[in-house]
């Protein structure tokens, strides 16, 4: 074996080594000790860790308080899923908001994870663009406006695009403002900057129909923002929704390793504590959600021992004329609703009157989802 071959093998183990052992401590280091952060916990969750309160989320799964802090405390993988099934994101969001860049760009760094940023959307981005769980505006910077016309961020928290609308000002050097407005009857915010190519509103990624109508959009992005939907499947059919028909979604989310056994077991173990600190649940199976999400996926890379995604997707036909579908069922439903219950009453036994009315299917349709992916 010659010299250089050997050279060659020494370097490139000790790249690899090198490589491993960065995200091995990186995940350690976003692996926060609850301690720290244990009266703002306790603020999130309404109690105190002296104090058991029972709450139950949407999916009917009872739980405590105390048992979720001392859960995730522990490191403890138990059957209390309260953080990650109920964790009260926007108000988690909203509480870290303004030390959240200073927290994790050093993790970032060290993962080069804003190389896969720009390279996803540098390349990629183009026409109108919507971003959704935009969070602090992480992205900004990356959008070539060659090829990007305007760029819409949203997030459910307030808190974080605020964040974002400072560095908008930043790039614009113009005046930035807050306003609120409303649409169809439903109430949100407005974080827009005079004269920028960016808009920030805050909105629910996974019901933007009173917002925007089906093929609005040239271009979705969505980074790191999977792992912090109530309903990862929901949000990316919506996303299809909105995306035109010759679009692009682009994706780099963080979840569970397919190849590293013991990496995917660390993100178990941990989950709990990283979701009630950071309202993120990092151990989801993103094949599967893009799978049933129907998503056309053109390049899939993987990255850090397969725990980071990085995709260039289309959306589906079907999935697009099911949505389509799925909206005039609803117009048709708020119609049919609309005429019946001007006529349509029961008669109460003490001679009053009822009108009845169907009730969104939004808790049935949360408690599949987790049930599936808690228990599948």
């Amino acid at each position: 074996m010659s010299s250089l071959l050997i050279r060659r093998l020494g370097i490139g183990s000790v790249a690899a080594a090198s490589y491993g052992t960065i995200v091995y401590l990186t995940y350690q280091f976003m692996t926060v000790n609850v301690e720290k952060n244990k009266e703002a916990i306790e603020a999130s969750f309404g109690g105190s860790s002296s104090t058991t309160t029972t709450t139950t989320n949407a999916t009917g799964i009872t739980a405590t308080s105390a048992t979720a802090i001392t859960a995730s405390r522990e490191g403890c993988n138990c059957n209390t899923f309260n953080s990650i099934t109920d964790p009260k994101r926007t108000s988690t969001f909203n509480r870290i908001a303004q030390v959240y860049d200073e927290q994790i760009s050093r993790d970032e760094q060290v993962m080069l994870l804003p190389l896969l940023r720009r390279a996803l959307i540098y390349f990629n981005a183009r026409g109108k663009v919507l971003e959704v769980g935009a969070g602090t505006g992480r992205n900004l910077e990356y959008y070539s406006f060659k090829n990007v016309e305007k760029v819409v961020l949203t997030d459910v928290s307030e808190e974080m695009l605020l964040q974002a609308r400072e560095k908008v000002k930043a790039m614009d050097g113009s005046r930035s403002f807050f306003s609120s407005s409303s649409k169809k009857g439903s109430s949100s915010s407005s974080i827009s900057s005079s004269g920028s190519k960016f808009q920030l509103f805050v909105a629910d990624a996974a019901n933007m129909k009173s917002f925007y109508p089906d093929d609005t959009f040239d271009t979705i992005v969505d980074t790191f923002g999977l792992c912090s939907f109530d309903d990862p499947v929901a949000v990316l059919k919506e996303l299809q929704r909105v995306c035109k028909k010759d679009g692009t979604i682009l994706l780099l989310e963080h979840g569970r390793s397919k190849s590293w056994t013991g990496l995917s077991n660390y993100l178990d173990k941990n989950a709990e504590r990283h979701a009630t600190n950071w309202g993120c649940v990092w151990n989801r199976d993103l094949d599967d959600i893009l799978e049933e999400a129907g998503l056309v996926v053109d390049t899939l890379q993987t990255w850090h021992f397969g725990t980071t995604y990085y995709v260039v997707c289309r959306p589906s036909e079907r999935v697009k004329r099911e949505m389509e579908m799925e909206m005039e069922l609803m117009q048709s439903d708020i119609t049919t609703s609309s005429a019946t219950s001007a006529t349509s009453t029961i008669t109460k036994s003490d001679g009053g009157t009822s009108v009845t009315s169907d009730g969104s299917d939004s808790t049935a349709s949360k408690t599949r989802f987790w049930n599936k992916w808690l228990h599948s």
